[in-house]
């Protein structure tokens, strides 16, 4: 049995903004698809974001990952996945890392990044800063990736609580981000997919005024929708964000899956 992935994405400057430093990419032919949200005075934010989509999709795509979704024991098809997702995060910090060394005004500029590829019959992830994926399965939605910011940090140590957290003025404030450092420490993650199951990558944008909630309670009536209707959702969650405020750029990529 194959997977089918079906794709809707958008993306919005906002009503804070003066630019819309987040960027998306959608690629099909490799299932392939992420999200980077880009920080940095004047341009830079837009810069690193694109540059660092723009590598990544290259590098991925200069791995040659075989999709091998028609075959039940696909572990191969996952791990070559995975490793492709570590090499492409690498190649992107590179490019832009590099180009914030050359050109004075983008110096400091960086961005998050959130990868999902279908690997067999798997959801491979990798993860820099506070963008994040999650699975919608069975009306649960589920954060697959860890933020990499000072708030959420606070939160693992028990220093805050997620209220205190929640009210925080810090939500920028990101511990890693792609460009910054000659390094960069990526997250790798891998989930099972079954049919009917819904992935969402966003930036944070999104989650500071969309619950995971209402999210999930988006779902339960998506099941085998067509790609309008799933354009519809993902517009949705955008114009939600946007009618509560709208305080940074949003950027959100949803999947759906089935087996075909």
């Amino acid at each position: 049995m194959a997977l089918g992935v079906t794709v809707a994405a958008q993306t919005d400057i906002g009503r804070v903004r003066r630019k819309n430093q987040d960027t998306y990419r959608v690629e099909s032919d490799l299932r392939l698809f992420l999200v980077c949200d880009g920080m940095g005075g004047a341009a830079g934010g837009e810069v690193a974001a694109e540059l660092a989509a723009e590598a990544f999709v290259e590098s991925y795509r200069a791995a040659r990952v075989i999709d091998t979704s028609h075959v039940s024991a696909c572990t191969g098809a996952a791990e070559q996945a995975k490793d492709a997702l570590f090499h492409a995060a690498m190649a992107a910090n590179q490019r832009v890392r590099a180009r914030s060394l050359e050109a004075p005004e983008l110096q400091g500029m960086g961005t998050t990044l959130v990868a999902a590829a279908v690997g067999g019959r798997r959801l491979l992830l990798v993860n820099v800063g506070d963008s994040r994926a999650y699975l919608l399965r069975d009306g649960v939605c589920s954060q697959l990736t860890t933020d990499h910011s000072f708030l959420d940090e606070q939160v693992r140590a028990g220093v805050l609580t997620r209220a205190q957290a929640d009210a925080s003025q810090l939500h920028s404030v990101i511990t890693r981000a792609i460009g910054i450092d000659d390094a960069v420490d990526a997250d790798l993650y891998g989930v099972d997919l079954e049919d009917g199951d819904f992935a969402l990558l966003a930036s944070d944008g999104l989650m500071r005024h969309v619950t995971d909630e209402e999210i999930a309670a988006l779902m339960p009536d998506c099941a085998k929708c067509e790609t309008e209707k799933l354009q519809e959702h993902c517009d949705w969650l955008v114009n939600l964000a946007l009618d509560r405020g709208g305080l940074d750029n949003v950027t959100c990529v949803l999947l759906q899956i089935a087996v075909q």
